[in-house]
């Protein structure tokens, strides 16, 4: 029997948080702000989050969108924010921090894995606009990382899987490879024939409507007006179940 492949579920509400568990994610990653790629959630949410799954919580902590190198201002509220989202029950936290040459900023990576005590302190997909991401894994390794989060400096994890290959053979089992991008039923399987992961990490959400605001269809609240207002995005329980399925029923 194949050893069970473990699923991270990124969420930005307790309703997603719910539907991710009933649909079997072992893990959830809390965020707001996915259709930014995922923005430092509230504490509160967190702990409403902790109050009613079982399931370990990774917080991100990401202050804005728009690259990895941080203000002085914009890194001190990434230490404040880190601390109350461990006190809210995260398990541990995700976060990079790069210099303006895109290279990993070892010395605040350092002291934001501090605050992480004991628990798991994982680099997210800022790892795939690193230039040399073979020495920047080393370092991440160095650094005492658990985990980097990565789609192989690609789109989409299949499509970085000989990248991810690479990394996973060159981890030596010293941090945990953990693929995320574009992954779906249809191909998780062949990507994890690819790369030999263990774990993988995808968004499964499907648009909602909320009619509250059909009164008024001219007036836009985001800064684009690529979506109608009234549209938004949650996590599909029946989408999570599909991608459990393919994980159990692989090769």
């Amino acid at each position: 029997m194949s050893k069970r492949v473990l699923l991270e579920i990124c969420v930005a509400s307790v309703d997603d948080a719910i539907a991710a568990v009933e649909g079997g994610a072992d893990r959830l990653e809390v965020n707001s702000a996915l259709c930014l790629g995922g923005l430092t959630p509230s504490s509160g949410l967190v702990a409403e989050i902790r109050r009613r799954v079982a399931v370990p919580l990774i917080a991100m902590v990401r202050p804005r969108p728009g690259g990895f190198c941080y203000s002085s201002s914009d890194f001190d509220v990434m230490i404040r924010d880190a601390k109350l989202l461990i006190d809210a029950g995260a398990a541990g936290l995700a976060f990079g921090i790069l210099k303006s040459n895109g290279d990993i900023d070892e010395s605040r990576s350092n002291r934001l894995r501090e605050v992480c005590g004991d628990r798991p302190a994982v680099f997210h997909r800022a790892f795939d606009v690193t230039p040399a991401p073979v020495a920047a894994l080393t370092q991440l390794i160095d650094l005492g990382f658990e985990r980097v989060m990565t789609s192989g400096q690609e789109p989409t994890a299949i499509a970085g899987s000989a990248l991810i290959a690479e990394l996973m053979a060159h981890s030596g089992k010293r941090i945990e490879i953990l693929p995320a991008g574009g992954i779906r039923p249809n191909d998780v399987a062949e990507l994890l024939s690819r790369t030999g992961c263990d774990q993988v990490h995808a968004s499964m959400r499907s648009a909602q409507r909320d009619a509250s605001v059909a009164a008024r269809p001219q007036i836009c609240f985001r800064s684009t007006n690529s979506l109608s207002e009234d549209v938004f995005e949650q996590t599909d329980r029946l989408l999570v179940s599909e991608l459990r399925a393919a994980l159990q029923h692989r090769g």
